[in-house]
């Protein structure tokens, strides 16, 4: 079949690889100029199959209340006009209850540990590298009480079949010897010792080329103004330009834009952006910086080793498809990298970096069928793009070509 591919992020051009070796004719339409310049151009880098728990989650309200009015917090709401904002975030409060949480987490999972397989079965097919570490990820604390819920986090996460290993500090500090610079020594960690970090960015623009190799055509630079449909079905993609897209299956993977584009169709899906912000710093030799991927889980940081560069991403601002980089925000950033690795390079020289994360109240992405026959889903990964886009990607060639996704995962229309 001829499969257009709306997206050209990681999500998009995972779909177009696997959509391609099942022997499909598949063109990726993007307006930007080359691949993963959105969301998967300075994300966090960690590929962290074992994060399962969703930002909605029962102690969330209690947080996101002690972090009102603070311009650093790691979550931030802007309330604005929108009904689309309320209803999300009305959704989001729901999606905290116990039972909800349990359940997201379950799906989360289900899909985190399907795309491990899938990224490593494309690694050893293709041969890819994209500054890709594969030691885990170790989520440190500075506090006792924040350690403790931690660990029973974990035993609830290491009966889904997640490896998590607790650490003392010391531990820490041998897995990490750059720890013994923190300005506040770390208490102990929780390390997975399955998870990876790599530079997403790095790894799409690599797989498009190689997506390309193997006849996916791409078409970057095309603004996508509307997709026409007739008689249950997709038609074609009208473009800016004035040009269409006619094919037989369109996969939808605009990450937050997504709604945009399949509100006129009367498809409504719980997608709304959450902006979140990340650092680069370039490091010389000398620097002292992690190598090891680290989740710094009471400010909500993920900082991951590219290289010659560190790369630390995080927090949450529901603001609508504001695109704006808030200095406030980066700058609590680096104070906070700083305080863990005050020799991690120059504090002047980091490049700051804002993009929308395309969220679900309850962290669960949308990949599956619509109400329209040959118009797919593939989109709302949150923060685990780069985490699930392989999974996801693999799941979505199955269901368009009418076979069964093999992960345990509520796909849509299934």
């Amino acid at each position: 079949m001829k499969i257009a591919v709306l997206g050209a992020g990681v999500v998009g051009v995972t779909s177009a690889w696997f959509l391609a070796n099942a022997g499909h004719e598949v063109t990726v339409v993007d307006r930007q100029n080359a691949a993963a310049m959105e969301t998967s151009f300075a994300n966090g880098g960690q590929i962290s199959i074992s994060h399962a728990e969703p930002w909605a989650h029962p102690a969330t309200p209690r947080q996101v209340l002690t972090w009102l009015g603070r311009e650093d917090s790691p979550m931030l709401f802007r309330l604005r006009a929108d009904p689309y904002q309320w209803a999300w975030g009305l959704a989001f409060l729901r999606e905290c209850l116990p039972a909800r949480t349990r359940a997201n987490a379950n799906q989360i999972a289900a899909i985190n540990r399907y795309s491990r397989a899938q990224l490593l079965a494309l690694r050893a097919d293709t041969g890819i590298e994209y500054e890709q570490q594969t030691r885990g990820i170790l989520r440190i604390f500075q506090d006792h009480r924040a350690l403790d819920e931690a660990v029973a986090t974990a035993s609830v996460e290491q009966q889904q079949g997640i490896d998590l290993r607790v650490l003392s500090a010391a531990e820490c500090v041998q897995l990490e010897p750059a720890l013994s610079t923190c300005i506040m020594p770390v208490v102990g960690g929780v390390w997975a010792p399955a998870d990876e970090s790599g530079d997403a960015h790095e790894f799409t623009e690599k797989l498009a080329l190689l997506c390309a190799r193997r006849g996916v055509q791409f078409r970057f630079g095309s603004h996508i103004v509307r997709i026409e449909a007739a008689g249950g079905r997709a038609e074609r993609v009208h473009l800016g330009n004035g040009e269409a897209i006619a094919a037989d299956a369109y996969v939808v993977a605009l990450g937050s834009y997504s709604p945009l584009l399949l509100r006129p169709l009367g498809i409504s899906i719980p997608v709304y952006p959450l902006k979140g912000y990340s650092i680069t710093l370039p490091l010389a030799p000398g620097d002292v910086a992690p190598q090891i991927s680290l989740s710094d889980g009471a400010h909500k940081l993920v900082m991951s080793r590219l290289g010659d560069r560190l790369r630390v991403a995080g927090t949450a601002e529901l603001c609508g498809y504001d695109t704006s980089i808030n200095q406030v925000r980066c700058r609590a950033i680096v104070k906070r990298t700083f305080e863990l690795f005050p020799q991690a390079g120059r504090a002047e020289q980091a490049q700051f970096w804002a993009g929308l994360r395309p969220a679900t109240p309850g962290g669960v992405p949308c990949i599956g069928r619509t109400r329209y026959a040959n118009l797919y889903l593939n989109t709302g990964h949150g923060t685990l793009g780069w985490t699930m886009a392989c999974g996801s990607g693999a799941a979505i060639a199955d269901i368009v070509s009418g076979k069964k996704p093999e992960s345990d995962f509520r796909f849509l229309g299934a």
